[in-house]
């Protein structure tokens, strides 16, 4: 019963449908931007999700009002549309075809008839022209001088369940737009990134007679087995250089959390609760936060690695679950109704370990499975929502939610 208990406060199932966007916090008197188009590409196709891509990105850096009409124009000459002469700024680009599949781009960003930014790129696969589109806007961002947006960059992995004990495990972009199965066949479930190079990433694998935790090199597409246990084997978090793993296990039929070694491969018990303790996460070197039931309903509690001390995080609430953390701020998962009758809502709450600071972070429907970005600007999280379930990403200096659609399947866990 302790391992079923675990598995339902540890594991998030949803629902795929169309992508919308949540503001929870109108910003004012942001800059315009205007996108006009000056390719040379032939695949009208193509250029037009070039261009929703790149419109989409402009929105998450929420540093702009982004015109989403999509201008022609030549890219040779700084002049502009006669209809974005008020605009404040007007990104002009060139797609060209290259030899094969890949593509090239040139970009510069106009202001007052004058060029202020100008890149080329050149992309050897054009089913990757999203990632382009997210260099795109990390450089502008740059530019306009915002706040760190690495994670743009970064790709999403998650595992997506397809059929009754059949899952995939997919690398994606953040918006969905690319995606990759990189292990299919049987029930693997969990996947978490090895190292901030993601270069590898770790899942637990329900094929073996117990639960395994396997490693697999996105380089060589080597497999390794790590642990296994019986009852569970989830890894919840790797720290900042992927030495050490919190990994939930339940060896003696009770969940706890263990610390493991990837050098030396030892493992140390962290929790020594009678009841259920899942989903540790890293708060720097020598602190983790975790969910625990030893309040008679799910929780966040924080402890030192090295002491049995544990603190109470958390005093909003009476179901709190799935929470991340980075630096002096953890964001959970709680239920904000009890209805017998019809569903519950579950929010994001953002809670600082240094201040009184609690910030609902969304404002409807079941919103779980939050991650922090590694420069802790941003989250990610699950949106289902009136039979519309999205991969929502929070940006925390702008409050504001953009959400991204689940094309098929239901998404089971995920990590970026």
């Amino acid at each position: 019963m302790k391992i079923l208990l675990s598995i339902l406060i540890t594991i998030t199932f949803v629902f795929a449908s169309d992508a919308t966007i949540e503001v929870i916090k109108k910003i004012d008197s942001l800059p315009s931007i205007a996108l006009e188009d000056g390719s040379s590409h032939k695949d009208e196709t193509f250029k037009m999700k070039f261009f929703k891509s790149l419109v989409a990105d402009l929105n998450v850096i929420s540093l702009f009002n982004v015109d989403r009409r999509k201008f022609n124009n030549e890219f040779d000459t700084n002049d502009v549309d006669v209809l974005n002469k008020n605009v404040n700024y007007v990104l002009k680009y060139n797609l060209s075809e290259n030899d094969r599949s890949g593509f090239s781009i040139k970009i510069k960003m106009i202001k007052n008839n004058e060029v202020v930014l100008a890149k080329n790129y050149k992309v050897s696969n054009s089913k990757k022209y999203m990632f382009v589109a997210h260099t795109i806007a990390y450089e502008i961002n740059n530019y306009m001088g915002g706040p760190s947006i690495e994670w743009i960059k970064k790709k999403v992995i998650f595992s997506r369940v397809v059929a009754p004990k059949k899952s995939e495990i997919v690398i994606a972009d953040y918006t969905l737009s690319y995606q990759h199965i990189v292990v299919k066949g049987g029930f693997n479930l969990f996947p978490k990134w090895s190292s901030p190079k993601q270069n590898g990433f770790y899942y637990t694998s329900l094929n073996e007679v117990k639960p395994t935790l396997k490693h697999v090199n996105t380089r060589t597409a080597k497999i390794t087995n790590i642990i296994s246990s019986e009852g569970m084997m989830i890894c919840s978090d790797v720290n900042s250089n992927g030495t050490k793993l919190l990994l939930t296990m339940a060896p003696n039929g009770q969940p706890d959390i263990y610390l493991y070694d990837v050098k030396t491969k030892k493992i140390k018990r962290i929790t020594r609760y009678k009841g259920i303790d899942v989903s540790g996460q890293f708060m720097g070197n020598d602190k983790i936060v975790f969910v625990s039931n030893r309040l008679g309903y799910p929780n966040i509690f924080s402890k030192s690695l090295n002491k049995s001390d544990i603190e109470q995080m958390v005093y909003y609430g009476k179901s709190n679950a799935a929470c991340t953390a980075n630096g002096e701020y953890i964001v959970y998962k709680a239920r904000e109704s009890s209805n017998a009758f019809s569903k519950n809502t579950f929010n994001l709450h953002i809670i600082s370990t240094k201040t009184d600071l609690i910030r609902r972070l969304t404002a409807s429907g079941i919103n779980e499975f939050p991650r922090f970005s590694r420069d802790g600007d941003a989250v990610l999280f699950i949106k289902n929502y009136k039979s519309q379930s999205s991969i929502g990403i929070i940006r925390l200096n702008h409050n504001k939610n953009y959400l991204f659609p689940l094309k098929y399947g239901k998404i089971q866990a995920m990590d970026w």
